[in-house]
This record gives C-alpha cells, sequence and structure tokens, in this order.
C-alpha cells in the first residue's frame, strides 16, 4: 500500500529541508562531476547519431544486414523492460516466493548462458561461456548459503516491513525509470549498430566501448536518483510520521543533489567489488564479519576505511540531509557503529543481493533471447548481441529494483537515528541478538578445532 499525499507543516519542511554546511572542495567536486555527467551525456548523445547516420544512411556494408542485427537486439531491450516491470508486480504481490524464486531461477539461466557460449562459440568465445558456469556455481553455492543460514527470513522481514507503506507515487516513478532505461538502451543500441556496420578499426571498437561505458553509468545514475528521493520520502515516514512528495524529492534529486549521485554511483560499484573480495578472502581464513571489523590485518584496515568513504546508504543522508556523498557515507556509517551489532547486521542484508540476482536474471533472459535469435539468422554477430543484451538487461533490471532497495536502505538509515522510534518494532533488536549467539557459537567450535588440529600435528 502506499501512504496518502499529504503536506507538513511549513516549520517541518523547512525543518527537514535545512541544509548542512558544505566544504569548498566539496562543492568543487560536486558541481565537477554534475559537468562532467551533462558533458558525456551531450557528447555521447552526438556521437550515436553521428554513428548511426554514418552506418545505416552513407555507407552501405554488404557484410552488416540492419534487420537482422537491429531486430534480435532491441527486441531483447524491450524485453528486459517488460521483466523488469514484471519482477516488480511480483515482489509487490509476494516478497518471499519471488525473492526464493530469483535466488533458484538466476543461476540456472546464467548457466545457460553459459553452456550456450560454450556450446556454439569460437575463438574465445567458449571461454567466455566457462567463465558464466563457474559464475553460475558461485551464485548458486552463495544462495545455498543464503538459506542454510536463515538469514533470508530476516531479509523478508525487513522488506516487508519497510514497503508496507510506500510512499506516494513510489511506483509510478519505478515504472517511469524503467521506461527511461529501456528508452536509452534503444537509442544507445542504435548508435553501437552504426559503429559495428563500418567497424574496420580500433576506432569504431572504442566508439562502442565509449559508448557502453557510458550506458554502464548513465544507468547507476538513474537507479541512484531514485534511490536518493524514495529513500528520503521513506526515511522521514519512518523517522519522523511526516509525508513529503515522493516527486518534490526528486526534483531536489535532480536539481541539488546530482554531483553527489553522480560521485556515488563512481565510488560505490568499485567499493563493493573490493570489500567483496576482501570478505570472501576474510571468510576463507575462518574469519567472520565482525573479525574484519575490528580492523585485523591491512586488508580489514582496508576494508573499514573504504565504507567509511562511500558505501550505498550515504544516498539516504545526501537526500535528508544534503550533504556531500563522502561526508553522507562517513556520518551514515558512524550511526550504524553506534548500536552494537548493527553494522555488521546492515553490511549482511541480502536486499542488494536479491536485487543483484534479479537484474541478473533479467539479463541472462534478455542474453538467451537476442543471442539464440541472431544465431538462427546470423551467425557472425550472435556473440556479440549477446554481450550488448545482458548488459542492457542487467542495468534495466538495476533501474527498476532501486525502489526496494531505496526502502529497506531508509529503514535502517532510520533505526540507526532513533533505535527507540514507536516506527520500529523488535525484529532487528532481536536479530542483533541472535547475530551475537551465532558468533559466539562460532568462536566456541574455532576453539575446540584448534586444540585438535595441534595434537594431530604433534602426534
Amino acid at each position: 500500500m502506499e501512504i496518502e499525499q499529504t503536506v507538513a507543516s511549513p516549520a517541518a519542511a523547512a525543518q527537514q529541508q535545512q541544509p548542512q554546511p558544505q566544504t569548498l572542495t566539496g562543492r568543487f567536486f560536486r558541481c565537477l562531476f554534475t559537468a562532467i555527467f551533462y558533458v558525456q551525456l551531450i557528447l555521447i548523445s552526438a556521437l550515436v547519431i553521428f554513428l548511426t547516420l554514418r552506418g545505416l544512411v552513407f555507407t552501405k556494408s554488404p557484410t552488416f544486414h540492419p534487420k537482422k542485427w537491429y531486430t534480435p537486439l532491441l527486441s531483447s531491450v524491450a524485453l528486459s523492460g517488460l521483466l523488469s516491470l514484471a519482477w516488480q508486480c511480483f515482489f509487490l504481490c509476494n516478497i518471499a516466493a519471488t525473492s526464493k524464486a530469483t535466488i533458484i531461477l538466476t543461476p540456472l539461466l546464467t548457466f545457460s548462458v553459459g553452456i550456450f557460449l560454450v556450446t556454439y562459440g569460437k575463438t574465445f568465445v567458449p571461454g567466455v561461456g566457462g567463465v558464466l558456469v563457474l559464475f553460475s556455481f558461485a551464485q548458486a553455492l552463495h544462495s545455498w548459503l543464503f538459506v542454510t543460514r536463515r538469514r533470508l527470513e530476516f531479509t523478508f522481514t525487513m522488506m516487508a516491513l519497510s514497503t508496507s507503506a510506500l510512499p506516494a507515487r513510489t511506483r509510478a516513478i519505478a515504472v517511469v525509470s524503467s521506461i527511461l532505461s529501456v528508452l536509452y538502451s534503444a537509442f544507445s543500441v542504435a548508435g553501437i549498430g552504426g559503429a559495428t556496420a563500418t567497424r574496420t578499426g580500433l576506432v569504431d571498437i572504442l566508439f562502442i566501448s565509449l559508448i557502453v561505458i557510458s550506458l554502464a553509468w548513465t544507468m547507476q545514475v538513474l537507479k541512484n536518483v531514485q534511490v536518493v528521493a524514495i529513500s528520503k520520502a521513506a526515511y522521514v515516514h519512518f523517522a519522523r510520521y511526516q509525508v513529503i512528495s515522493v516527486c518534490g524529492a526528486l526534483c531536489a534529486a535532480l536539481r541539488s543533489h546530482l554531483g553527489s549521485i553522480c560521485i556515488g554511483s563512481t565510488l560505490v560499484p568499485v567499493f563493493v567489488v573490493i570489500r567483496g573480495m576482501i570478505r570472501t578472502a576474510n571468510k576463507m581464513g575462518n574469519g567472520s564479519d565482525r573479525t574484519m571489523y575490528a580492523g585485523h590485518g591491512d586488508c580489514a584496515w582496508v576494508a573499514n576505511h573504504m565504507i567509511l568513504v562511500g558505501n550505498r546508504y550515504g544516498f539516504v543522508h545526501v537526500g535528508v540531509h544534503n550533504k556531500g556523498f563522502v561526508q553522507a557515507s562517513r556520518d551514515t556509517w558512524g550511526e550504524f557503529r553506534r548500536t552494537v551489532g548493527l553494522e555488521e547486521l546492515v553490511d549482511a542484508d541480502l536486499t542488494s543481493s536479491i536485487c543483484f540476482l534479479s537484474a541478473f536474471g533479467i539479463g541472462a533472459i534478455s542474453a538467451l533471447t537476442a543471442g539464440i535469435w541472431e544465431f538462427n539468422i546470423h551467425k557472425d554477430y550472435f556473440f556479440q548481441l549477446t554481450l550488448y543484451a545482458f548488459i542492457i538487461g542487467y542495468f534495466v533490471g538495476r533501474v527498476s529494483s532501486a525502489w526496494l532497495q531505496a526502502c529497506v536502505m531508509a529503514y535502517f538509515v532510520a533505526y540507526a537515528a532513533n533505535p527507540e522510534g514507536a516506527n520500529f518494532d523488535n525484529s532487528i533488536s532481536e536479530r542483533i541478538a541472535r547475530q551475537d549467539v551465532e558468533e559466539n557459537k562460532r568462536l566456541a567450535e574455532n576453539e575446540v578445532r584448534q586444540p585438535e588440529e595441534e595434537d594431530v600435528t604433534y602426534m
């Protein structure tokens, strides 16, 4: 259900919109990244138009057939939009069933794409397919750990609580954002096709790479604009019992926070990958997240300081308190650390993993659609179309799931600011207590295991 639109009192609205003081360096980088975003958008648009006209109007390639190239790829782009909207509907109807289906189906779909490339690819393409097959096994193992560690139930609880009263116009903004992502992807595809039609050397490959990189960053910014707007409205509801317009928050995000959003859209994906590698290495060494937070080792120190520079929860403070992204990330994570056990609980939340898997599944379906279609009509380009369709499907899926992640993030940040708030039940406090019990049990098992290993060594 969505919260009915009401207008907060002028005094309250002024209080919640009160800007935070910004440093000169922060203002400079926000303006710089805003300018970079708009300039790259203009330049890429001009490049796409130029490549499309050059490849399809002024130059006719005997080996490139536009209908055979564009039809499968544009159809897969449209399919990714439909799948994203369908996923939203399924999720609103049944959170648990949709999440479990996502966790089960995504590894299977990824495995299917890998097998398709291994079976029909040539030169280096089977190697790419092999990597996807291995990644599908990693996804399946990760998903199995979700279930065996019983972390899914708490994630479902947080999702249900945070989306029980959606801010008004949330669904409309999510649908419009998904449509915009599809349209911009189709526009980018036109330029990629134009460069493919006349590809004669490294220059056209460079043009295609620039278009794909720009597409990825623009999609990240579009997703995070949603996150800032929706999380602001949700935070105000959870923390202050007030209702503000999501459309107003969206306009404020585009007008005042775009620089911070662009900075976060650049830093967060990089930091997530690096911290994920550090956490994986820590787990393989029989450690836990709690030992990593304690700062044992150089890698743990890097992970602990990296998350203070940039984390996705900082987007909430960007919208609510008008902070720069780095300052917002530092303040948000500092609030998590003030409540014992909350930092570990937030960092282990599975909402982002479920959103990632859903987007990956949408990308896999789009890749199979475009790849199999193109393989049947024009084998020379099937790998390219499979790759492009996967990338576009993935980012369209990420844009469509931004509203869910924004609501969960706002709930955690609002709880960290005031754990005693009347809008919060004891779900988080009970999970933290259970988390402490599990950690003590793990430590006890390690203490028992170490003497046994020493006895075996001396024998």
